[in-house]
């Protein structure tokens, strides 16, 4: 019940009025109502783009994936050294919906002497297998991910390209379900941030921290550990790419690709393509490797 409320009370705000709910005063509207397409204004490198702490922004993009097929439903999901498991494999559909929403706010400026911001930030998938009668249309999984952010501007050229931002952030990542299919892992992650024309670099490796109770504990091994996340910009359409991989060899020689392709349809108001292929699309998926394809909406790149 509780994520059915959580994902029908997140749907209702962003959909029935997505940017004012962030605006301050019509200057701040302009800010939510753009696609940025910069890490400057993004990650407010700069006094010039500081626009007050406690504010919230968006993070990752804000989409619906009206339907999403997917080539290999998991409908008997098995953490790898649990002794648990379901009584009967799930009746899944191979299309369901997806929804993704990511907020973030940055909550103090300029410390260590004017060198770093610290931000807090908050993102929620959900997978609703809305044309499922059998099981009268439940959400199959909602993962959350809240995230606490140091993130220091900088000004380095790199073969190219400019060096904008470096960082670390500490991760928490759960789908709030109850064993057998209870999912989770903490992870300590650096980012580098790398722009040139319109070309964006994200670079991403993590570390991940352990559990005393961890039914996954080589998801490191499926989803992997560090993503890159390359976003190409033209026009008003903008390709990105985000790749994760497990840094081994042979038979742990895993990951994950995902490609987006957003495009304009009226306004702020994008089309959105995705295609995912790999373990991990969601976290009780994470030793599951399946290819999905999906079409929807975005209101937020």
């Amino acid at each position: 019940m509780f994520k059915k409320i959580t994902f029908v009370f997140s749907f209702i705000i962003f959909f029935s009025n997505p940017f004012n709910i962030f605006a301050q005063d019509p200057k701040e509207q302009n800010w939510i109502g753009k696609n940025s397409k910069n890490l400057s204004e993004l990650w407010e490198l700069g006094d010039e783009y500081h626009r007050g702490t406690f504010l919230i922004t968006t993070y990752k993009p804000i989409y619906l994936t009206v339907a999403k097929y997917s080539t290999n439903p998991n409908e008997f999901p098995v953490a790898e050294n649990s002794t648990k498991v379901l009584d009967a494999p799930l009746s899944l559909n191979a299309v369901e919906a997806k929804f993704q929403v990511s907020l973030k706010t940055k909550i103090f400026h300029n410390m260590l002497d004017g060198h770093m911001d610290l931000w807090m930030g908050y993102s929620q998938t959900a997978y609703w297998q809305i044309y499922n009668t059998e099981r009268s249309r439940p959400f199959r999984e909602l993962n959350y991910q809240p995230e606490i952010i140091a993130n220091f501007p900088v000004k380095f050229k790199f073969l190219g390209f400019d060096l904008k931002m470096v960082g670390a952030a500490i991760i928490h990542e759960s789908n709030g379900q109850s064993d057998p299919i209870s999912r989770s892992w903490n992870r300590i992650a650096f980012h580098a941030g790398f722009e040139r024309d319109n070309w964006q670099i994200m670079l991403k490796p993590w570390i991940r921290i352990g559990s005393k109770i961890d039914d996954n504990e080589n998801i490191s091994d499926y989803i992997g550990r560090g993503e890159a996340n390359i976003t190409y910009d033209l026009g008003r359409q903008r390709f990105r790419a985000i790749a994760r991989h497990s840094l081994n060899y042979g038979a742990k020689s895993r990951g994950s690709i995902q490609l987006n392709w957003s495009f304009p349809i009226f306004e702020n108001f994008n089309g959105h393509l995705q295609l995912f292929d790999g373990y991990g699309e969601t976290l009780i998926d994470y030793n599951h490797r399946q290819t999905t394809i999906g079409i929807g909406v975005s209101l937020i790149n």
